[in-house]
């Protein structure tokens, strides 16, 4: 009995390999899936094992399990008496007749390494034989389980894997590969992999929506957020980008009077930009600034920094932003921190959707390394993207949101 292992891609290639080696009369008595060695072993696709037996003569398998239990019976019974010089065999052929005398005595040792190398060959044996419609299913069932992973599979997993380390939200990472995997086709190479999941992403993120001017009359844009975001310097750059680069006529009105460095650090840039500024408390002095710069491009209005729980400053704040309703063409920018964990992105975003639909400005993105949050906030609130800043250097520290440059970032990419 010659047993040999082969190896190769396919349970098929590896049993012809065993056929022109060994002859058209081998017997599988075993296959299994084995990973692939050597360096980036984890990119090859796993081999297959398969065990071949090959009989030297036509003994029937009866024949061979009985003198193999022969064997073990005989060396059992033989182990104890002392060693012969003679040396016992190491195997023995299927074919060969065991006789009904014992065999010349072996070393105890010697004895075991026969029973236990009997003892595998016969176990091989018999499963190959016994139950082989099981066999078939049970081997199916593994084949399935075990199904080989493909380059472009793993390629899409260590996408996956790299949104999670950037922080997208796991329920929105495996949305956008699943979507990907509908369209990718078998084995589609790599750079097309990325460049389906790279478009995707950027269509994910939608037009970016920077403040345009009013289709007639004034603009009237309120930015609201939570304390310490960064809302007051934003509206500064904003407001030099509009009345330095484009020449607009701008006017810088603030409702936050709680905060009076806050209303204080405004004026200062009002006067650097030479452009009106007003402290607002009422409706009425909305009203009246309306009336008053109503040949102006753009009012940019601070609001306070309160807590998005405190009902009754969230009310008052829905009052002012309503209040001009009918009066002029409004925007509302909703400033988020991306250095702000997403359970409270969340939050903040739910109440104040409360008070208006809004555009997402992000800040700070130069005191953090990951950006999945801007995505996780477009996808979750719908809204769109307007700018995003990364210092606190004013005009120059903010620029319009970049899709490509965003996704990119998510993707592992260096700007």
């Amino acid at each position: 009995m010659i047993i040999k292992k082969f190896i190769a891609k396919t349970e098929k290639e590896a049993i012809e390999n065993a056929k022109k080696e060994l002859g058209e009369g081998v017997v599988v008595m075993n296959v299994k899936t084995v990973k692939s060695k050597g360096f980036l072993a984890f990119l090859k696709p796993h081999m297959v094992e398969v065990t071949v037996a090959l009989e030297e003569e036509s003994e029937k398998y009866t024949a061979a399990v009985s003198a193999i239990n022969n064997v073990i019976a005989s060396s059992q019974n033989k182990a104890a008496e002392p060693a012969n010089p003679a040396p016992a065999p190491t195997s023995v052929p299927a074919q060969a007749p065991v006789q009904a005398a014992a065999p010349e005595p072996v070393a105890r040792k010697e004895s075991s390494a026969i029973e236990e190398k009997l003892d595998s060959l016969q176990s091989l044996l018999e499963q190959q034989l016994q139950k082989p419609e099981e066999d078939k299913e049970e081997k199916a069932a593994k084949i399935e389980e075990q199904k080989e992973e493909t380059e472009t599979d793993k390629f899409m997993r260590l996408l996956h894997d790299t949104m999670l380390d950037n922080e997208v939200d796991e329920k929105y990472a495996q949305e956008i590969i699943s979507e990907i995997e509908q369209i990718n086709k078998p084995n589609i190479p790599f750079d097309y992999a990325l460049a389906n999941t790279y478009q995707k992403m950027i269509l994910k993120f939608g037009k970016p929506s920077a403040i345009e001017p009013a289709q007639s009359g004034i603009k009237m844009v309120f930015f609201i957020g939570p304390t310490g975001v960064g809302k007051t310097t934003t509206i500064a750059k904003i407001a030099s980008k509009f009345r330095v680069d484009e020449k607009k006529k701008v006017a810088l009105l603030t409702a936050d009077t709680y905060r009076i460095a806050a209303a204080e650090q405004l004026r200062t840039y009002a006067n650097i930009l030479e452009v009106p500024f007003r402290v607002i408390y009422t409706v009425e002095e909305i009203n009246k600034a309306i009336e008053d710069f109503k040949d102006y491009d753009y009012i940019l209005i601070d609001t306070a920094g309160h807590s998005h729980q405190n009902t009754t400053q969230k009310d008052n704040m829905s009052n002012f932003i309503h209040s001009v309703d009918d009066k002029v063409e409004k925007e509302v920018h909703l400033v988020l921190s991306a250095t702000t964990k997403y359970r409270d992105l969340i939050s903040i975003a739910d109440s104040y959707k409360e008070m208006a639909d809004y555009k997402l400005i992000f800040t700070k993105l130069d005191e953090t390394t990951t950006l999945g949050n801007l995505l996780n906030l477009r996808l979750y609130t719908g809204a769109s993207l307007s700018y995003v800043t990364h210092g606190q250097n004013v005009p120059d520290d903010i620029e319009d949101f970049n899709p490509q440059k965003t996704v990119k970032r998510l993707l592992g990419g260096k700007n």
